[in-house]
């Protein structure tokens, strides 16, 4: 016997050259459809995290938990667009310790775009203690100037599928999406109820809106009659956001109180903003090409670039440390319209540096343009008939708007000055824009500025590099 034994297997039949063929067309069909289904998990799985991402920065519920994200839609329904917002600016006075305990509050809002669904954004950034909401809603108003709703159109909201939220001291938080059909050009009724101590109430002063409150939750009334009680400002609610699919995007209005509508008549939404809204509807109506944009209000009267006002918290935040929240962490935001720095100039004492001025302006544009956002800047008007008016102060105005008008500090400029300012004087407005103070515009002089905004800016976006 030999040194080594081999053990053979039973030799295996010999496979025809066209049988091999075909096991190795299933071995391939079989490779590809495995590889088939890989990318339909794949794609899946995106298209979730895609669908359930609001746009938003991570907004978080202070009762602990992040808030639930909207319903996945798919993306023929739309995208999620600011249709109204406006800025959290101080502690409204009289609230410090009861804050809106055991009343409810209605804001009024109006809409710049329509959606399906609808979200919100409340604040308590001013509070000093945690603000509970037991019960919110949100509804299309009867008509303007009522608190009562469109019958059947009232919608509990939730917040991570709960009617109560706690939200901390300085926090805010988005709602879950309810679906409503919104119209563009609507007044809508948001309602929050809070039974516990929660002062002061975060709120912004300068509404040019009549809203509401009343005792007891009347959160799900609908006749309105409940709410006694009516104000100029808007309380808690900073954000109102709708799945639409009217806009791909959203422009912000980011500025002082030309921005805000100071002087504007009352329930009129007769702001620079709106108007410009409302000529962007109308040329898309008319078949024009231009991008589908809401446009959101984030203007605060007496805002600056460079500083806050007093205040703890600090009340009425500095143009740069504001913008974050305002602008970047707004949902699907595109352009950006900046017309800051009057007041820096105004009421800054002695005289403002016109350089660190440019300055925070250049720090705004590089952080717009980090989010591929596109900005869009104003120049400063003139104030030139006010008592607290000086030279320095007209020189450091006129500095900082050759800048601007140079292209050395936005992508494009709306030349606000230019447009209202006096022709046989233009340290002055034109006295058939002026609202009677010297500063701020009249209706008509808020369409004239929206009139001066070039539509095709909203076209391209943000430069490389300035």
């Amino acid at each position: 016997m030999p040194h080594h034994e081999f053990i053979r297997s039973e030799p295996r039949a010999p496979i025809a050259l066209g049988e091999q063929h075909r096991m190795t067309r299933r071995h391939g069909y079989a490779l590809l459809a495995a590889i088939v289904a890989l990318i339909a998990a794949l794609s899946t799985a995106l298209y979730v995290s895609v669908a359930a991402d609001t746009g938003t920065a991570d907004r978080t519920s202070l009762s602990g938990a992040r808030p639930a994200r909207p319903s996945a839609a798919p993306a023929s329904a739309g995208v999620w667009v600011g249709t109204w917002s406006a800025s959290p600016v101080g502690a409204e006075p009289g609230t410090g310790t009861e804050g809106m305990t055991g009343r409810s509050v209605r804001n009024v809002v109006h809409t710049s775009v329509g959606g399906t669904s609808a979200r919100i954004t409340l604040s308590n950034l001013y509070g000093r203690t945690p603000l509970t909401i037991t019960h919110a809603s949100l509804a299309l108003a009867a008509a303007p100037g009522t608190p009562a709703a469109q019958s059947g159109t009232t919608r509990r909201l939730t917040f991570a599928g709960n009617t109560t939220v706690v939200i901390a001291a300085g926090g805010q938080v988005l709602s879950d999406a309810v679906t409503l059909a919104v119209p563009a050009g609507a007044d809508v009724l948001v309602t929050t109820y809070s039974p516990t101590l929660s002062g002061p109430v975060t709120y912004h002063p300068t509404a040019r809106q009549t809203s509401y409150a009343g005792p007891g939750d009347l959160t799900a009334d609908e006749t309105g009659t409940g709410y006694t009680e009516q104000v100029d400002h808007w309380r808690y609610l900073t954000a109102l956001d709708v799945l639409s699919d009217e806009a791909d995007g959203t422009v912000v209005a980011f500025g002082d109180s030309l921005t805000d509508g100071k002087n504007s008549t009352a329930n009129a939404n007769a702001r620079w903003p709106d108007f410009l809204n409302r000529r962007l509807r109308t040329a898309l109506a008319t078949g024009r090409e231009l991008p589908r944009y809401s446009v959101v209000n984030e203007g605060i009267g007496g805002n600056r670039v460079l500083a806050d006002a007093r205040g703890r918290p600090l009340e009425n935040q500095a143009g740069i440390r504001r913008f974050r929240r305002d602008v970047l962490d707004r949902p699907n935001v595109k352009i950006v319209v900046i017309d800051l720095g009057i007041n820096d100039i105004l009421r800054t004492p002695g005289t403002v540096d016109p350089h660190e001025l440019l300055t925070g302006l250049r720090d705004l544009v590089r952080q717009a343009h980090a989010r591929g956002i596109k900005v869009v800047g104003a120049t400063l008007m003139p104030v030139g008939k006010r008592t607290t008016w000086t030279e320095a102060r007209e020189g450091v105005r006129q500095t900082v708007n050759a800048e601007i008008r140079a292209g050395r500090v936005y992508d494009a400029v709306i030349d606000f000055d230019r447009a209202l300012r006096d022709p046989y004087d233009p340290r002055s407005l034109r006295s058939m824009y002026d609202s009677g103070d010297r500063l701020h515009p009249n209706d008509k002089g808020y369409e004239r500025m929206a009139d001066s905004f070039d539509l095709e800016y909203l076209k391209g976006s943000a430069a490389a590099r300035l």
